[in-house]
């Protein structure tokens, strides 16, 4: 982009030089300097020197301006004719290609063709200008080219200046901006690169000593880090030390110069500088020259008209160095009040208060136009939108989404959908302000946001989905344009969930059941031991075959037994053991799938499941039969947002039966409502509960229970360990994405 810039630049600068040419021939004579001799010299330190000889001793410096692509150096000699009589000489020099001398009305131009980047200084002797040219040393600091000093002024030796104020701030864009208050505008300062700094030097030119100090200001969060200031014999030096890749401009405005250091590491910042100033760099330099002057100059550079009102007047004085002309131009205004309007190739200068006015009697004639333009009517037929929506747009009211719809819930009973009984309707449509026979005013108010005009009106038909609009022509093509926007197909979404419920349970249980009898004889009595009564009446006869009822019951319920009997018949004692134990493993998983269709901003819902009946008894009604609702319910709202995300207004229900109770059945209730966002096709976890019981219990006989070993057979241990979790997923898609897709 910037090469075809370029070459723009050079294509029309060469018509206008030899346009000028042409107009040298024709002009007529006129008091003033003569441009004779044109010669060139070397200098010190491989410098090179031009001579350019006039007629009459010069009171004031030429206009000079620099570009960097191609590398050209211009001078303007204001009421100068030019007595050379050829327009291109080739001098084929180290630095310089060749020149031209082209002379337009009371004002006489050298142009310098460079072979290589120079800097350039300025001097007066007499009748003559000196030019020294100074070549481009080689690279010597990261991130930008090492170039020779760049001379803002020539400070004299007779006088002497002061440096009045320094100070550090950050730019709007992230540069640092080192600002610096001179005594007068004609201090000489040169800028250079020495190692990782820039180099700054006030030449004659005095610091107070208030002001000679190390600023550390890397807290700012701009390249620059440290800036120092200090005296150098008879000039001020001023070292600044940024870090990482960096760039610089620096220009000056009357007594304040202005040092910018930007970075060139950061991508937000150098996208946010290129859209504001891209034009091609040059450097100017300008000793209190007319407004007008400046103006043609940039005009001449890039190509472009510029056109400046009578009321431009007042000089200035301006030194730019490497900057884009379009930023050259905005201080140029700033400086002087002034302000642009862009039109194709042309601009027009003007002060800000000129413009402001003119652009309000625009506005005012436009306006008186308006009121007495007559109205057309014409009808707008809607594909989309409804009529009643598409007349509150036009209208300035915004669109309900809740308008004309019944408000979906988990509820199993059906309402149906209400029929729309409205037609047809209209809009208010005038905006006036009328005068009272007291002389009061009164006026009538209307929304700011109405595309229509105050005069215009709306109406609609719902049979046709038909708007009708009365306005005028302009308004006209304002309401086609918004209703080829908001007249589209409304997106449709689907929506899938999926509720996962999964159980774990794990249980174990051990426990023993111990029993004895025994019976003996003391004389002529009978006795007898056993668990209870009977037993030990049965111990003191003959025992049987039947085991003993257990003296200790510790077994487990339902579980299988191991048992075994002794029995003694010398002592007539029976023993018994039986051994219980019972492990149990429960693993399930419920997956719920439901799923469904809506358009953008419409709520749905889909729902399935049981209703429970249960009686209730009262002593007026009786007993009655009522139901408890144990439902799978999805009920979802989507926003479908501009770049395909969508957000979810949502309520997912999985309610089940639980346990019964005396009362009747118990519901197990699983909830969530919330709003996500999610993007097309991708899947969010709305949300899960996670339980987990873990018990470990023990029934025993006291004392015996404790015993080592022995203790188990006089207790029981039951240990459990159940988990439940419940997980919640939604995945929302697009369905007008995927029919474009397959098409």
């Amino acid at each position: 982009m910037k090469t075809k810039q370029i070459q723009r630049n050079k294509a029309l600068f060469w018509p206008a030089l030899m346009a000028s040419l042409a107009l040298l021939t024709a002009w007529p004579s006129f008091a003033g300097n003569v441009l004779n001799t044109i010669t060139l010299a070397e200098g010190a330190n491989e410098s090179q020197v031009i001579k350019i000889g006039l007629r009459d001793p010069i009171d004031e410096m030429p206009v000079s301006f620099a570009t960097s692509n191609p590398h050209r150096l211009v001078l303007d000699f204001a009421n100068t004719s030019n007595s050379i009589g050829r327009a291109l000489q080739s001098l084929n020099s180290a630095t310089i290609k060749n020149y031209q001398v082209v002379q337009a009305g009371e004002r006489t131009r050298v142009v310098f063709n460079l072979n290589v980047p120079a800097s350039h200084e300025l001097r007066k002797d007499r009748n003559q200008i000196l030019v020294v040219l100074q070549g481009a040393l080689p690279v010597q600091a990261a991130g930008a080219p090492a170039s020779a000093p760049a001379h803002f002024a020539d400070a004299g030796t007779k006088r002497e200046y002061a440096i009045r104020d320094v100070d550090f701030r950050r730019g709007g864009g992230g540069e640092g901006r080192i600002t610096i208050g001179l005594s007068d505008p004609g201090v000489g300062i040169d800028i250079q690169h020495k190692g990782r700094a820039i180099q700054v030097d006030f030449l004659n030119t005095s610091l107070p000593t208030a002001l000679q100090r190390r600023l550390d200001v890397a807290d700012f969060a701009t390249p620059t880090q440290i800036i120092e200031t200090f005296e150098q014999g008879k000039n001020v030096r001023m070292l600044i030390t940024p870090k990482g890749k960096w760039d610089y401009s620096a220009h000056q405005t009357g007594t304040q110069f202005v040092l910018d250091v930007r970075s060139l590491d950061d991508p937000n910042l150098a996208k946010g500088d290129k859209p504001q100033y891209s034009g091609e760099k040059l450097t100017l330099n300008f000793q209190n020259v007319e407004v007008r002057s400046v103006l043609q100059v940039i005009a001449d550079f890039t190509g472009l008209n510029i056109i400046a009102s009578d009321t431009v007047s007042g000089n200035v004085t301006l030194r730019l160095k490497d900057v884009p002309w379009d930023q050259a131009l905005d201080i140029i205004m700033r400086a002087k009040g002034l302000d642009k309007r862009s039109s194709g190739s042309v601009i027009w200068v003007a002060p800000r208060d000129e413009l402001a006015a003119k652009e309000k009697q625009e506005l005012e004639a436009k306006k008186s136009m308006a009121e007495l333009e007559s109205l057309v009517t014409r009808s707008y037929r809607l594909n989309y939108l409804r009529a009643d929506e598409a007349m509150a747009v036009v209208s300035g009211d915004s669109r309900s989404i809740n308008a004309n719809q019944e408000a979906a819930t988990c509820s199993p009973s059906s309402t149906g959908i209400k029929a729309d009984v409205s037609t047809g309707g209209a809009s208010g449509s005038s905006s006036s302000t009328t005068t009272r026979s007291d002389g009061s005013s009164a006026s009538t108010s209307y929304n700011v946001n109405r595309v229509l005009s105050q005069r215009g009106g709306a109406s609609h038909d719902l049979t046709t989905n038909t708007l009708v609009v009365t306005d005028t022509l302009e308004r006209h093509l304002a309401v086609e344009e918004v209703l080829k926007t908001v007249d589209l197909p409304s997106k449709q979404v689907m929506i899938e969930a999926r509720i996962v419920l999964a159980d774990d349970t794990f249980s174990r249980d051990l426990g023993a059941r111990l029993g004895f009898r025994g019976s003996g004889k003391s004389g002529s009595t009978n006795f007898g031991a056993g668990t209870y009564e009977s037993s030990a009446i049965d111990a003191t006869t003959a025992f049987g075959t039947t085991a003993p009822t257990a003296n200790v019951n510790l077994g487990v319920a339902g579980a299988p037994s191991l048992g075994f009997t002794i029995f003694n018949a010398n002592t007539a004692a029976m023993l018994s053991l039986e051994l219980q134990a019972l492990e149990v493993d429960n693993r399930g998983k419920i997956v719920s799938n439901p799923r469904v269709v809506t358009t953008n901003l419409r709520p749905a819902v889909i729902l399935q499941g049981t209703q429970i009946p249960y009686q209730t008894t009262s002593g007026t009604q009786g007993t009655q039969t009522s139901f408890k609702d144990a439902l799978l319910c999805l009920l979802v709202s989507p926003q479908v947002l501009n770049n395909d995300s969508i957000i979810l207004n949502v309520e997912v229900t999985k309610d089940a039966q639980g346990a019964n109770t005396d009362a009747g059945p118990a519901i197990n209730v699983r909830r969530v409502k919330t709003q996500v966002r999610v993007n097309n096709g991708e899947t969010a976890v709305l949300g899960g509960v996670f339980e987990q019981t873990v018990r470990n219990d023990t029934d025993k006989v006291p004392f015996l229970g404790d015993l080592p070993v022995i203790g188990n057979l006089f207790k029981t241990n039951n240990k459990s360990d159940a988990k439940s979790e419940m997980l919640i997923f939604l995945t929302p898609r697009i369905l007008q994405d995927d029919l474009l897709s397959s098409r």
